[in-house]
């Protein structure tokens, strides 16, 4: 096992990983920009280093701070939560490079499915279905005749994209081209690399994506699937495991081609499959997230697994603690993400100080947070404050129960998206079930 884990991350995950690391007595060791001097997790780990200005690029993304820090304490491993440094390939290889175990997959499986041109190709030579597509755009015209060919409307995506940056839908041949120049720059100015491609665009499907953990013996297994359909701007709002739509056969289906993706890239360490949902209840492989996920907590919720423990012992060359035969999912669990964010105020940013925090509790009732009363949300970062989570025996007891730990939950001082989730969980349609990624835009017009 390590002799001491470097947490390259902050807020929320950068606690839930210390957590982990203490549980399986491992000293750690935080980073922190000037602006986070402050945070929980500063005072959880066992030592902190600064690394630089309130920035992300001069900070959190520094490299050489990064490194440099883990050098003095003596860290044996980087641990890189989501976000960050979580899937640079790069950065891997500059762990490695100073004897520091990166925990995550290798850089080549890193940037097999990080480019999600190649990945397409590579799902396609494992029978894991796609949509109709291309590969990297690099004439104008032809793409406008294979826009044709699958029908409009279609969707232009960078290569390296993430987080809704850098995909734009076109709905004719002049929206094609227009967006293709758009992502283009998109994807230079987010990721550094121009490169796009299209796929035929499916009309308000379902987002599913399936939990896989993997070992470098060749052990892949998958932990079900989470629902993420209800979005705004491509991010994720609400999720929830197991899927309301997705029946004990296709649970199945997706699980395996799960596997086999994962195999196809010698993946080693946790990931995440994503796949679209149709109207017919046909699935296809989107993307592949190569690192720990926001909303890994409800998972854990339903198969009682310890996923992030699970993910470094696996770094540390151990074998998975369970087999497929081994995995029991039971109940349903939801996550709601509460931002430092103004609903009325179209999702506005809300920084500041919160100076009154009671988090709900109880049985099914998890929260991970970093926040606490007197904490300063600084604007320079994502603005989520807590991930509030209910396990179930049944998908409606564990929506009540969130309604009721929504209710419960008290933050002040800064505006927060509670009031909306508030609202959300208690509508028709969220209770119904009968959702998919267009629920926002019809949520916002009956409003």
């Amino acid at each position: 096992m390590f002799k001491k884990v470097l947490i390259a991350n902050r807020g929320e995950v950068a606690v839930r990983i210390i957590r982990a690391c203490r549980e399986l007595g491992i000293p750690t060791v935080a980073v922190y920009s000037e602006a986070d001097a402050n945070s929980l997790h500063v005072s959880l780990a066992t030592e902190a280093y600064c690394i630089g200005p309130n920035e992300s690029a001069k900070s959190y993304l520094n490299i050489p701070a990064i490194i440099s820090a883990a050098l003095i304490s003596g860290a044996d491993a980087i641990h890189p939560g989501y976000g960050f440094m979580s899937e640079r390939a790069d950065f891997a290889e500059i762990c490695a490079k100073h004897n520091i175990k990166f925990i995550g997959p290798s850089p080549e499986s890193m940037q097999l499915m990080g480019d999600k041109a190649t990945a397409r190709k590579t799902m396609m030579s494992k029978n894991v279905p796609i949509t109709p597509g291309t590969g990297i755009i690099t004439d104008v015209e032809e793409a406008k005749k294979q826009a044709e060919k699958f029908g409009y409307p279609v969707i232009v995506k960078a290569t390296a994209g993430g987080g809704g940056k850098g995909m734009r839908v076109a709905n004719n041949a002049e929206e094609l081209e227009q967006n293709i120049t758009l992502c283009r720059q998109e994807a230079e100015k987010f990721f550094g690399n121009p490169d796009v491609y299209m796929e035929k665009f499916l009309v308000n499907p379902r987002h599913i994506e399936v939990q896989i953990i993997a070992d470098k013996f060749g052990n892949v297994i998958h932990l079900g699937e989470r629902d993420c359909s209800i979005q705004r701007r491509h991010q994720k709002l609400v999720e929830e495991a197991p899927s309301p739509a997705v029946s004990t056969d296709i649970r199945k289906k997706l699980g395996e081609a799960a596997v086999r993706a994962a195999k196809a890239a010698n993946y080693e360490g946790v990931g995440t499959i994503e796949f679209l949902l149709d109207k017919d209840k046909n699935f296809y492989f989107m993307e592949m997230n190569t690192r720990l996920q926001v909303e890994h907590g409800i998972t854990e919720m339903i198969s009682n697994i310890d996923i992030v423990r699970e993910q470094i012992n696996i770094a540390a060359g151990n074998k998975l603690s369970v087999r497929q035969d081994d995995v029991k999912l039971y109940g349903h669990a939801i996550e709601c993400r509460i931002n430092a964010e103004d609903p009325d105020r179209n999702f506005l940013p809300a920084p500041g100080e919160i100076n009154g925090y009671i988090t709900p509790g109880g049985f099914g009732v998890r929260v991970d947070s970093h926040v606490y009363s007197g904490y300063k949300i600084p604007p320079y970062y994502d603005s989520l404050i807590s991930k509030v989570m209910t396990w179930a025996p049944t998908r409606e007891e564990a929506r009540r129960r969130m309604y009721r730990a929504l209710k419960e939950y008290v933050i002040t001082g800064v505006k927060t998206t509670l009031p909306f989730y508030q609202e959300l969980i208690e509508d028709e349609v969220f209770i119904g079930g009968n959702f998919d990624t267009g629920f926002m835009n019809t949520y916002k017009q009956n409003k």
